[in-house]
């Protein structure tokens, strides 16, 4: 097995590291934790126990994974996990920390990119292929869905859900659900169109996106879209919406009328 350990670089027995890791100065693995194959650990960075990182994995300089959870009732003995998958990149001081309840995890997808300073907070999910900008910061069991994108010093109330697709305007404030496949921002937030450049660059064009208009119309006037044909967009906007979330139920921020 090949591996490249800073000797300056803490590995505690336990630690699980697999093939052609590197490990940089200073770095801290705790007892427990689980590092993929071809994952990248810089300088100052911690990776605590209950972490499982998946492979090809790059956490820059003080980057720090699984640390308890903000909440003052937590009982740190409690076995709880931060779960990621592979080809994440954390960029300097971006922070997760792992789950409050016994057994919980938060996790994070795979091909996510967090900028600096970042911060994903316990219990949330993370879905693939999403980008957090500078600052972005996420309360307690947040849902993020697929190819999000945050904008700088975004942050966004627990439990609120932000749908795959959607981009948030950087600076705005969340306190109620994103809906899928818009851009949402100002303040207060509102939705104002379809995130169209990142569906274009997802694919979903053509006769789809047509058909995502029209659900985005009859949603702006509070209308069902139950009769547009089932695409899987529009499937997919049909689960969404019919999930039972504290910050939904009808309460979405509001959808511009322009």
């Amino acid at each position: 097995m090949t591996q490249h350990i800073h000797p300056t670089a803490y590995i505690a027995e336990g630690a699980i590291l697999g093939d052609n890791v590197s490990v940089g100065p200073f770095a801290v693995i705790e007892a427990g934790a689980e590092i993929g194959a071809g994952s990248r650990i810089g300088a100052h960075a911690v990776v605590h126990r209950y972490v499982k990182l998946g492979q090809g994995n790059a956490l820059h300089p003080h980057a720090v994974l699984g640390d308890l959870p903000q909440d003052t009732g937590f009982d740190e003995q409690t076995v709880t996990w931060l779960i990621c998958g592979d080809n994440n990149t954390f960029r300097e001081g971006f922070t997760a920390h792992r789950a409050t309840k016994e057994n919980g995890a938060t996790r994070i997808g795979s091909g996510c990119y967090f900028m600096n300073n970042s911060h994903v907070a316990h219990d949330c999910s993370v879905g693939d292929n999403t980008i957090f900008a500078n600052n972005v910061a996420i309360g307690g069991h947040v849902e993020v869905g697929k190819k999000v994108f945050i904008g700088g010093s975004a942050v966004a109330h627990q439990f609120c859900r932000i749908g795959s697709y959607a981009i948030v305007q950087g600076t705005t404030g969340l306190n109620k659900d994103v809906i899928p496949f818009t851009m949402i921002g100002g303040r207060p937030a509102k939705h104002y169109r379809l995130n169209t450049i990142g569906l274009r660059r997802a694919g979903i064009t053509g006769e789809s996106y047509k058909i995502l208009e029209q659900a985005f119309r009859l949603l702006r006037n509070r209308q069902s879209i139950e009769a547009l044909e089932a695409t899987e967009e529009i499937m997919l906007l049909k689960d969404w919406l019919s999930a039972v979330s504290k910050r939904s139920v009808h309460g979405f921020i509001s959808v511009d009328p322009e």
